[in-house]
Order: C-alpha cells, then sequence, then structure tokens
C-alpha cells in the first residue's frame, strides 16, 4: 500500500463522532487517527458527526474538537453533521416504529432496572421487560405520574456481530431505550439514523462500545439499513488501569499538545502506539496510512 486511497464510488464512508462535552483526550484523538486510517486506506470517504444530544455539551467544545482534528490533518470530506439539528428526523422514526407496534412506553426508575429480577445469562442493566405488558389502564395510571421513556419492542434476545478485532458473536439485544422520558433521543437510536444518513460503512470506536454494538445492527436491521463493518479498538489506559478521562484528570486541550509538543509529537506517539512508527520519528498521516494494516492493530490497550 502506497497511501490513502481515492474513495470509491458506491463504497460509503468511515466516521468520527465526538460529544462535545469536554476536550478530546489522547484516547480519542488515537480512535480518530485509527478512523481516518481505516476509511481512507479502505477506498472510503471519511465523515464527522458532533453528537450533542448530551446536556453537557457545548458548541464551544465542538468547535475545539474540529480544530484538534484538523491539526493533525483529519478533515472531513463534507460539514459535521449535528445531532441537534435533527430532532425532528428522530421523532419521525420513532414515530413509524410506534405505528410498527415496535415501541412501548417504560415508566421504571434506573433503581427499579437494576433491582429487577432478569434471565439467568442477562447482563447488569438489560431491561427486564416489566413495563411490556402493561395494560392500558396501568399505563395510564404511570403516566399521571411520570412520563415515560419509550423502549424497542425487540423480537429477539441476541443478535450477530462481526467485529474486525474481535471476530464473530452473538451480542445481547433487550428492549433498550429509544427516547428518554424527557424527549430526548437515545443513543443508540441516534447513532443507527445518522449513520445510515451519511452512508456510513464503517463504524471504528473505541472497545468500551462493542456490547452495544448488537443493539444497534439489531435495530438497523429493523429500519432496513445495511449493517456496517464495525473495528472496536482497544482504549488507551492510565498507569492505574483505568480508562482515560478528563473527569479522571487525563490531559486534553493545551495541556496535551503542549505535553506531547505538538501535533507532531503527538501524531508520532499515536503511530508508535499502533506500531505504526518508531520512537521519536516524525510521520504524516499519509505516511501512516502507507503503513496501515487493521488486521495488525494492537490486540491490547496502550497504558500511558
Amino acid at each position: 500500500m502506497t497511501g490513502p486511497a481515492v474513495p470509491a464510488a458506491g463504497a460509503g464512508n468511515g466516521r468520527y463522532a465526538p460529544s462535545p462535552s469536554s476536550d478530546l483526550h489522547l484516547g480519542n484523538l488515537r480512535t480518530a487517527v485509527v478512523a481516518w486510517l481505516a476509511a481512507r486506506t479502505s477506498g472510503r470517504g471519511f465523515v464527522l458527526r458532533i453528537e450533542d444530544l448530551d446536556e453537557r455539551s457545548r458548541p464551544a467544545i465542538a468547535q475545539r474538537q474540529l480544530a484538534d482534528l484538523s491539526r493533525l490533518g483529519i478533515v472531513p470530506d463534507a460539514a459535521p453533521m449535528v445531532q441537534s439539528e435533527r430532532l425532528a428526523v428522530y421523532q419521525e422514526v420513532l414515530s413509524d416504529l410506534r405505528e410498527r407496534g415496535l415501541v412501548y412506553p417504560c415508566f421504571c426508575s434506573r433503581r427499579e432496572i437494576l433491582e429487577a429480577p432478569r434471565a439467568p445469562h442477562a447482563p447488569p442493566g438489560a431491561y427486564p421487560g416489566t413495563c411490556r405488558h402493561l395494560t392500558a389502564a396501568e399505563r395510564a395510571a404511570k403516566a399521571a405520574v411520570r412520563p415515560p421513556a419509550w423502549r424497542l419492542a425487540a423480537g429477539v434476545t441476541a443478535w450477530p456481530v462481526t467485529d474486525r478485532l474481535h471476530g464473530s458473536f452473538d451480542g445481547v439485544v433487550d428492549d433498550f431505550v429509544l427516547a428518554r422520558a424527557d424527549g430526548t433521543p437515545a443513543y443508540n437510536l441516534a447513532v443507527v439514523v445518522d449513520d445510515a444518513a451519511q452512508a456510513v460503512t464503517q463504524v471504528v470506536r473505541g472497545d468500551d462500545l462493542l456490547s452495544s454494538t448488537a443493539r444497534q445492527a439489531y435495530l438497523g436491521h429493523l429500519l432496513g439499513y445495511t449493517t456496517p463493518e464495525y473495528l472496536h479498538v482497544p482504549l488507551v489506559l492510565n498507569r492505574a488501569g483505568q480508562r482515560l478521562s478528563k473527569r479522571d484528570g487525563a490531559l486534553a486541550g493545551p495541556s496535551l499538545w503542549e505535553n506531547y509538543g505538538g501535533a507532531e509529537g503527538l501524531l508520532g506517539a499515536i503511530g508508535q502506539s499502533l506500531g505504526l512508527a518508531s520512537v521519536r520519528e516524525v510521520v504524516t498521516l499519509p505516511i501512516l496510512a502507507a503503513r496501515f494494516d487493521p488486521d495488525r492493530l494492537p490486540a491490547q490497550p496502550w497504558t500511558v
């Protein structure tokens, strides 16, 4: 391979989709680099999405994130999609699912869900279906006390997923939330709808999101979307073995760039962590692309 491939007609796009609730830390930027490399070396386009449905999101943070990505050379082929501008689209999809009898109102609190009995092999937090079979009268009585969230009435308990690094497996599917009680579309709905709208055929993200992939693939199936190729990369951990988090003091923003000596040093460190650069080697994204092979990505987390 000699460099980034030209996007092929019909190949679709890869993407990176940060939430602008805090500045990008090292793990975020590393995943963005892998997403760009995977897209460009597979003949795909590359798009960005601002996932700003979280109440902690701020436009100023989104602009800083885009600037940080640009400093590394990560520039999308089109203007980024902004989730907060697409609320009507999510509501339309939710209405369609409701008309098909595939959603139902849920009045459970988080505590009630965690304390409810569930199937022996269901993971902690999987919804046990408490509100699925409420009568109309029971729903009306509960609605008078609290507004409902809306859940998918899943027709399966598991769904097959194939990941480029993790292989094939059957992931858990429960009656997951599609819209919160305040009307905000849930991540698992918005990300599926947006990936289809952006012609995303390749999803690269941290492996902490691997467990939600089966739910998204199943919802996409119900909506008639083509399932993308998945590539979940190992996280960046601190010396205590914890995932990097701004809340826990992970370097982000100006302090991160200063610590690595600017874009050149930061990209070199990321390239080295991926086995694509030697110590203190000066590299660019095209240089990394010429060496990139998704099947040879490190399978273990990067500890810094």
